[in-house]
């Protein structure tokens, strides 16, 4: 059985992946500091309490197990936060991958699978955005991402290291059995939000802005479950693992679902009213965020489970039902 080292494995997206792992014949190696990760979503493979800033213990990892690959989630996420801490994105986003990407050459480890971002592109200058969209990050969280992919350019001219960079769209569901879910602290994603309003957790979902050029007035956004993230790490992985060159893959549906139909499908889901509160825009925020993934699906056999926002809706519900929250009043 294959080890495959899954840095960040105790997060929302990378324990899924562990499981996912698992049931394709693979052993993930999880490997996570906690620091935004749940130690109960560790449910699949041997777990190493740490940081990839860590020189002598990523390099013990290594030694101590045959990886084949590594991928990697483990990032700081909130656009917010990075504008008013950057120096913590750019240590942990980018020294600290660095770290790691020194350790995978001394260790002669050449497969490398990367969870980038949309975030990467910044302003949209087309929709559906594609791979061959500009590229020009508008906040330190976004060009940590970018960093890094050309980082892993610049890796493969020198050292021969492959990656596949996978930039994904919103992130959303859970774990259809229901063994895992979405657990953020604090919680900024529409979907768990607006179902901690319909479980009586929130007085109502915030609506930030009401007045974009968009069908009804709020921001459009790409949603993709969990799993079918989970799908394309792995196509990527068999890709790089027979020995076939890297790339750069959009992940998205292709389809965008404004902020009030995300609460009219909620509502249908959870068959309960979900009172919300428009407030201003916030800065930032763009109207209309919709990926093309037509190259994931061509060149990697990629084929989404998951496409429609009620089945997406229908998987997180089950899983929030039975999981309290951890409130924050500030979102």
């Amino acid at each position: 059985m294959k080890n495959i080292l899954v840095v960040g494995g105790a997060g929302y997206i990378g324990s899924h992946m562990c499981k996912y792992l698992v049931n394709n014949g693979y052993n993930p190696i999880v490997f996570d500091n906690l620091v935004c990760g749940h130690r109960q979503a560790v449910k699949f493979g041997p777990f190493i309490e740490g940081s990839i800033g860590d020189s002598r213990l990523i390099r013990h990892v290594f030694s101590d197990y045959e990886i084949e690959a590594v991928m990697h989630f483990a990032a700081f996420c909130y656009v917010g936060e990075s504008v008013v801490e950057p120096g913590k994105y750019y240590r942990n986003n980018v020294a600290e991958t660095l770290n790691l990407l020194e350790a995978m050459v001394e260790k002669n480890v050449n497969n490398f699978i990367f969870s980038s971002s949309c975030a990467t592109y910044g302003e949209p200058v087309e929709i559906p955005i594609t791979e061959q969209s500009p590229q020009n990050p508008i906040n330190p969280y976004g060009k940590t991402k970018h960093m890094v992919e050309q980082i892993l350019d610049d890796f493969k001219d020198a050292y021969g290291l492959e990656s596949v960079c996978l930039r994904y769209f919103n992130a959303a569901g859970a774990d259809p059995d229901g063994e895992l879910g979405e657990n953020h602290e604090p919680e900024t994603h529409l979907i768990p939000l607006v179902l901690q309003t319909a479980l009586g957790y929130r007085a109502a979902i915030n609506i930030f802005g009401d007045d974009y050029f968009t069908r009804d007035g709020t921001c459009i956004r790409d949603y993709i479950h969990v799993n079918d993230l989970a799908q394309a790490h792995f196509l990527a992985l068999e890709k790089l693992l027979d020995g076939q060159p890297g790339a750069k893959y959009n992940l998205g549906n292709g389809n965008g679902y404004s902020v009030k139909e995300v609460i009219k499908v909620a509502s249908n889901v959870t068959e309960k009213p979900i009172p919300s509160k428009i407030l201003g825009r916030r800065p930032g925020d763009r109207a209309i965020l919709i990926g093309s993934s037509e190259k994931a699906v061509k060149e990697l056999g990629w084929k989404p489970q998951f496409p429609n926002l009620d089945t997406i809706v229908e998987t997180a519900w089950k899983w929030h039902k039975d999981h309290p929250f951890n409130i924050n009043n500030s979102n």
